[in-house]
């Protein structure tokens, strides 16, 4: 380039601009509530954030948490995670974490008040899913839920049972057309 000339902005080198990150999105699965799928017909889930301490991310980035006995409650117009059982850091110092603490969940204005308005009905709950980590931060993936009766949680094992079933023979059907 002679000097003196003129450069549009737009073509001339960034200063600093090296291979940029992308945010590809994908989860890293710490934790899963099986049985809430079992127990619970899902009618929506939602994506919330959640407000932890130090050690419970640590000790959430080691795979350590179990949902079993999770709930979600409303009050006062905010969210809350009831006993998710996130264990101690075992590094932790006097600065661990209480194991069985309420967690505050983020979710909109707009989720918070839907799902409110949904648990005042009869037969409604609210359910955690999935803990993740989601582009380095800590979610909680939450469902509004029906309860099952026992003869519906029945009938869906029974197609489960059918629909494995039917793979297999697929399966077995398309090895044995192979091997032929």
């Amino acid at each position: 380039m002679s000097k003196g000339m003129y450069v549009p902005k737009e073509s001339q080198p960034k200063q600093g601009s090296g291979p940029a990150k992308a945010k590809d999105g994908k989860r890293k699965l710490v934790a899963q509530n099986k049985k809430a799928r079992h127990d619970y017909a899902i009618i929506d889930t939602f994506e919330a954030g959640l407000v932890l301490t130090g050690t419970e991310v640590k000790s959430l980035r080691q795979g350590r948490a179990s949902l079993a006995d999770g709930f979600v409650q409303i009050d006062g117009n905010e969210a809350w995670l009831h006993n998710a059982h996130i264990p101690e850091y075992s590094q932790g110092t006097w600065t661990n974490h209480t194991v069985r603490r309420k967690r505050k969940l983020l979710l909109h204005r707009e989720e918070i008040d839907k799902l409110e308005s949904k648990v005042q009905e009869t037969g409604h709950t609210i359910v955690p899913l999935a803990l993740y980590f989601k582009d380095g931060r800590a979610k909680a993936e939450i469902a509004l839920a029906r309860g099952k009766k026992e003869y519906d949680k029945r009938q869906t094992l029974r197609e489960k049972q059918d629909r494995r079933e039917s793979d297999r023979a697929i399966a077995a059907a398309k090895r044995k057309e192979r091997g032929a």
